[in-house]
């Protein structure tokens, strides 16, 4: 092939090449032209392509399996959410709850306080009546003691008893 190659060389180099000449030249370049597209392709085309292809396959993928993980994440915040608002609903029924116990608790204390504090008042009222008594019998027993020390004074010893 190599010597057909120089033949055609020599025969056009004898003759005067014009602007578009059609001899053995034409051939010559789209047969290199094809061989070089064909050394091109198999060597740097298709690893490129496939490349290519590979690297847009691998963002395909990694998109996909993003917007699942992104699906995923917002169906556990939603979850989450709501999670979160449930044990703020039941903490504050148990807030309240507690409040409700504690008042009661307070109302309970007051009112044994007020109960404990009117059985000191009342007693303390018995307390103060029987000091009373005591303090009238006692002035009564001045009294008439008094009054024989005035009688016998006044009229001498006989008549005191």
């Amino acid at each position: 092939m190599t010597h057909w190659i120089t033949l055609l060389a020599v025969e056009t180099a004898e003759k005067k090449a014009g602007l578009f000449d059609l001899d053995a030249t034409l051939p010559l370049m789209a047969v290199q032209f094809l061989i070089l597209a064909l050394l091109l392709n198999a060597t740097f085309y298709k690893p490129l392509t496939k490349a290519i292809d590979d690297r847009d396959e691998y963002i395909r993928t990694n998109q996909l399996e993003s917007r699942e993980r992104l699906s995923k994440a917002e169906q556990m915040a939603k979850q989450y959410e709501q999670e979160l608002a449930a044990a703020r609903r039941q903490s504050q029924t148990i807030i309240a709850q507690a409040q409700t116990e504690a008042q009661k608790i307070a109302a309970e204390k007051i009112a044994a306080a007020q109960k404990e504090a009117q059985e000191q008042r009342e007693q303390a009222a018995q307390d103060i009546e029987q000091q009373k008594q005591e303090a009238l019998r006692s002035l009564e027993q001045q009294v008439d003691a008094l009054s024989r020390q005035i009688l016998e004074k006044l009229l001498g010893s006989e008549v005191a008893v």
